[in-house]
């Protein structure tokens, strides 16, 4: 589908990638993955004709569809929802437009019946008169419900409007995608809709992500941005970071022990080539050094940002004092009658469905939307720094550099001071004169958290702050959170940045907060509905379907049998939460293993029979795993059925 032959951008001096020859196929979907500025989405624009390559070519199979989600694209307000999504099938959809033009003329011009002909045609061949209910079952999955697809976009928020240009890339029926952070502003049940729709595309799939669990259930090989290159992995994303790690260290210790080599010839020249009876085998030597090839290692483009947040002074003990706190938007109600109190040091992750007004609670929270009724305190000495999820809340003016930003935000610091705080979060040279409307989502974020790191608040309020953050920029932020002496109160969908951070979980739920002190391992073994787990809201949401018993007899058989029926029913509960705690060992196990491949001395102090080990067992959790969920399911289900029939 599509082929590239000796590939490359630079843009001036810097090189991007070079010499990428490749083939990708119909059928695979390629994870197209490295560090935020490494090339990532020129390599999409480039492949997408938005943008001319340095050197080389691109061809994609002739008459092929492209479908294309760009992160810097908007929709007309003032178009209705399911046009918009319809208009991705661009083909049927003016065709239809023409036909009805022509239905609609008034002129009393006499129709040609050729092109009438030859619309319905088209349309038919195209499959033209489904498109309506494609275009409906697809904002459908992606939670848009169906009152709403006659509304104009207007009526929906700046991540539903997102969601309609998603929706419009894949109701086009497309050939090949191109599908750049296609899980920003999604919640965990589009992103689970949005992975069975990719894992049942036919044609060939490019996406770019940084969320590993989708990764991981969606892509078949993973393209990898790194090394002035692009190289292509078959296989998971957990197989491309073991195999990319394992080939590094390959290439190092064959270079190292070339240089070995070259050092003991060397010396032998230098300690007998003066001597005669030596001569001969001096020379001989130099030649040796000489056929010995020494490759040059490329340095990585993959740069981790260094993040400290460090408060000006501590808060008082008692934070934050929250409520009865209610908001509506119009007739729909977001929050009602929610309290929360929070204590210094406290890591407070609130999770939940999209639509239950987590966003709403933390601009409510830093006072940049009020409620409609309750009563906000925030304790002594707080001071609180806030990032939102649309980065243009703080970054206001488009026109402004990083550089004019936080010179603004410490005016008593010294140009030095300040060039050293951007250099920290990856901000060098001309970059820090770059205009904030030109900075990519990774930058936005980035420039962000050094606006936090100078601000020095003791409270950090934090709404989805993984959204376009690198692998590593993200591990740095949880690092620089767990030692943050304040307070931190977060909204993310990312299960493993919540998993590593949080020390008290808030769930919104349709009927108020539930509020759970402990980590987010301990809530699930406590309460078993895990929000960020798709496999997981998808068996609940079965489970809560009405469900009859399979033989219709609910109470039939004889005595010793509703005996026995009975036995077991009074043990599924125990049962259920036996094995919800084996799946948080399981998965907090396969995360630790993870977690130990990307130390950056875990291939040079790891015995390989350890590794081995390690990937043996990692290849066996998966399927206990899903062993689990499926007797999970089984139980649940049980469970169910005997309380619809009691």
């Amino acid at each position: 589908m599509i082929a590239t032959t000796n590939l490359a951008k630079e843009y001036g001096a810097r090189v991007l990638f070079e010499d990428v020859t490749l083939q990708l196929n119909a059928g695979a979907r390629y994870g197209l993955v490295g560090a935020n500025g490494s090339g990532k989405s020129t390599l999409l624009r480039i492949v997408a004709g938005d943008e001319p390559a340095s050197a080389g070519q691109v061809k994609l199979a002739k008459r092929a569809r492209i479908g294309v989600l760009r992160q810097d694209r908007f929709l007309e307000d003032d178009a209705i929802i399911i046009d918009l999504a319809m208009r991705g099938d661009a083909t049927v959809w003016n065709a239809m437009t023409e036909q009805r033009q022509i239905a609609e003329d008034k002129s009393g011009a006499i129709p040609d019946p050729g092109r009438a002909a030859d619309l319905e045609d088209l349309i038919a061949n195209n499959d033209g008169y489904t498109l309506e209910a494609r275009a409906a079952e697809v904002l459908e999955g992606l939670g848009i419900p169906t009152a709403s697809h006659h509304a104009p976009l207007s009526t929906l928020s700046g991540g539903f409007k997102l969601r309609v240009l998603l929706a419009q890339v894949l109701v086009g029926g497309a050939d090949v995608l191109l599908l750049d952070e296609p899980t920003n502003h999604l919640d965990i049940l589009t992103i689970r809709w949005l992975e069975k729709f990719l894992g049942a595309y036919t044609g060939c799939a490019l996406i770019i992500s940084h969320d590993q669990r989708f990764l991981e259930n969606v892509t078949s090989h993973i393209l990898d941005v790194d090394y002035r290159t692009v190289t292509l992995y078959t296989g998971s994303y957990a197989k491309f970071v073991v195999d990319k790690a394992a080939i590094r260290e390959r290439k190092e210790a064959t270079i190292n022990r070339a240089e070995e080599e070259i050092a003991r010839k060397r010396a032998f020249v230098e300690r007998f080539g003066a001597k005669n009876t030596k001569a001969t085998q001096a020379q001989s030597r130099l030649k040796q050094i000489e056929r010995i090839e020494v490759e040059e290692l490329v340095e990585s483009s993959r740069r981790t940002p260094m993040l400290r947040f460090v408060p000006e002074r501590p808060s008082g003990k008692d934070v934050l004092e929250l409520t009865g706190v209610s908001k509506s938007y119009g007739d729909k109600h977001v929050l009602t009658d929610v309290s929360l109190t929070a204590r210094r040091g406290e890591r407070i992750g609130i999770i939940g469905p999209n639509g239950l007004g987590k966003s709403t609670l933390l601009k409510i929270l830093v006072e940049r939307l009020a409620a409609d009724g309750g009563r906000l305190r925030w304790g002594h000495e707080v001071r609180v720094g806030y990032f939102p999820q649309d980065h243009r809340e703080v970054l206001e003016d488009g026109e402004l550099t990083p550089l004019d930003i936080l010179t603004a935000a410490c005016p008593a610091e010294s140009p030095t001071y300040v060039r050293g705080a951007l250099g920290r979060v990856l901000f060098s040279g001309d970059d820090v004169k770059k205009k904030v409307a030109t900075l990519s989502g990774g930058e936005a974020a980035r420039l962000i958290f050094a606006l936090l790191v100078v601000q020095k608040p003791n409270v950090l309020v934090l709404d989805e702050p993984t959204n376009h953050l690198d692998v590593e920029a993200i591990s740095a932020l949880v690092t620089a959170l767990k030692t943050f002496e304040g307070t931190v109160i977060f909204v993310s969908h990312d299960r493993w940045f919540v998993s590593e951070l949080a020390s008290r979980i808030v769930e919104l739920t349709p009927t108020g907060p539930r509020d759970f002190p402990g980590t987010y391992a301990e809530y699930l073994a406590k309460c078993g509905d895990d929000h960020l787990d798709a496999d997981a809201i998808v068996l609940r949401a079965k489970r809560l379907r009405p469900a009859g018993n399979d033989d219709g007899q609910p109470g039939g058989g004889s005595w010793e049998e509703q005996k026995r029926r009975r036995n077991r029913l009074a043990q599924l509960p125990k049962r259920r939460d036996r094995l919800l705690a084996d799946i948080a060992t399981a998965e907090a196990r396969k995360q630790a293993i993870m977690d130990l491949y990307y130390q950056p001395d875990f291939y040079t102090k790891t015995r390989q029979e350890q590794i081995d080990a390690l990937g043996v067992e990692q290849a066996a959790l998966g399927p206990r795993i899903d062993a689990l969920m499926a007797e999970w399911e089984e139980v649940e289900k049980e469970i169910a059925e005997s309380a619809g029939g009691a």
